[in-house]
């Protein structure tokens, strides 16, 4: 068994190298190829990606947990439009606004369509709000200088709210814990620390750990040549520490995560400002493309091997009627309302506007979350009847959105 996975994993990674600038050209993108790769190698038949959503929980809740974090990172690394800039203000209202609205309209049909206890509800529209950072790549901002609204915001969007969507997830798993406990008290508990300060304290170790090893890094660079290819325990190593750093403090370990990305792009865009020669190996501007080109490459591979895996779950019988009602009921009315609602009050074109109120890609955020409500105290069969609709909604998401990202985007005119 040990050998044909070598086998097939060579010859997935031959194929990403060889079949990448055709895959380009082809009205779907790669995840939904990976996803039927899966699928087929999850199927009994096949039994090479035998994956079980309740015993297997913890382990694949840290394969979909590294897989966020790298894109995460990659994602901030992208963002380098200052705070102070009116572009932040649009991704914000969809991380928060529209996010609870989603989150709303989800477990009232989930209570109405399937008679789910309102707790358990509730945590599965909160698993299913975010949109994904790893899965939307193609509707994402081109490169660091792209000023587009429409991608600009998609691109914040799913790095900010999959670290919001986190205390919603703690809330409905409190409540499905603690039915004895005042309502009142609980409530406030949770806003003071798994909001106020999880919220804040993730965004300020990422921020400063960023800043710090970025300016250490730098001033060793100004004494002492730089060895070439290291920039990959850098990037690495920032997302691990600052990650762990939040979460020993009770924050927000997502957040801090985004924040170091965008707080490392500020180096480069400090030095642009300053004039800095890129070509300099030890100017900020070098360190920074070095930095992001090895981490798209990282991300590229933790994408297929998430979505290798969600195909393996869909395969063991993930799948859920209520699900696919669940998946059109956010595609084409949960999103375009709840981006609508926000929406009203921004300068964006119709294009702009059709274009952030279709493409809410559900995806590994969703499968992180779920496997951490697995193995964080929901009961067998509440967790075997989340993963049936979670899964089903997460493929179905990578179909739809699949197919129709690339012919869109061909037509997309701000």
């Amino acid at each position: 068994m040990l050998v044909w996975w070598f086998v097939i994993v060579g010859a997935l990674l031959i194929l990403m190298a060889l079949l990448a600038a055709y895959v380009e050209r082809l009205p779907l993108n790669a995840a939904v190829i990976y996803l039927a790769i899966g699928y087929a190698l999850g199927l009994p038949a096949a039994g090479m990606l035998q994956v079980d959503a309740l015993a297997d929980a913890r382990t694949l809740e840290l394969a979909f947990e590294v897989t966020v974090l790298i894109s995460l990172f990659t994602v901030g690394l992208k963002l380098r439009v200052p705070f102070a800039y009116t572009l932040w203000l649009l991704p914000i209202r969809l991380a928060t606004v529209s996010m609870l609205l989603t989150i709303a309209l989800v477990a009232a049909a989930a209570w109405w369509l399937a008679g789910l206890r309102w707790e358990l509800a509730l945590l599965l529209g909160a698993v299913l709000a975010p949109t994904d950072p790893v899965l939307a790549s193609d509707v994402q901002m081109r490169d660091p200088a792209d000023k587009d609204r429409a991608r600009f915001s998609l691109t914040a969007e799913g790095g900010l709210n999959d670290g919001t969507a986190f205390p919603v997830v703690m809330l409905a798993l409190y409540l499905l814990q603690t039915q004895d406990e005042g309502g009142g008290a609980l409530l406030l508990r949770w806003f003071a620390f798994d909001v106020v300060w999880a919220v804040a304290c993730g965004l300020a170790v990422g921020w400063g750990l960023a800043q710090a090893v970025g300016r250490l890094v730098l001033r060793l660079r100004s004494h002492v040549a730089a060895p070439e290819g290291l920039e990959m325990f850098l990037s690495l190593g920032l997302i691990a520490f600052s990650y762990g750093v939040a979460q020993l403090l009770d924050g927000l370990g997502f957040l801090a995560v985004l924040a170091a990305g965008v707080s490392m792009r500020r180096f480069e865009v400090r030095a642009r400002e300053r004039g800095v020669a890129a070509s300099d190996r030890r100017a900020p501007v070098e360190m920074v493309n070095e930095v992001v080109g090895i981490n798209e490459r990282i991300e590229r591979l933790a994408e297929l091997g998430a979505v290798l895996l969600i195909g393996g779950l869909l395969a063991a019988g993930n799948f859920s009627w209520l699900g696919l009602a669940l998946a059109a009921l956010l595609f084409f009315v949960a999103r375009p309302l709840s981006v609508w609602a926000v929406l009203r009050s921004e300068r964006t074109s119709r294009a702009q506007r059709w274009m952030v109120a279709w493409f809410g890609v559900r995806g590994v955020g969703s499968m992180y979350y779920l496997m951490y409500a697995a193995g964080h105290g929901i009961d067998a069969a509440a967790a075997r009847e989340l993963s049936a609709i979670v899964v089903t909604v997460v493929a179905a998401s990578i179909v739809v959105y699949g197919i129709t990202a690339t012919p869109l985007m061909q037509r997309y005119r701000p």
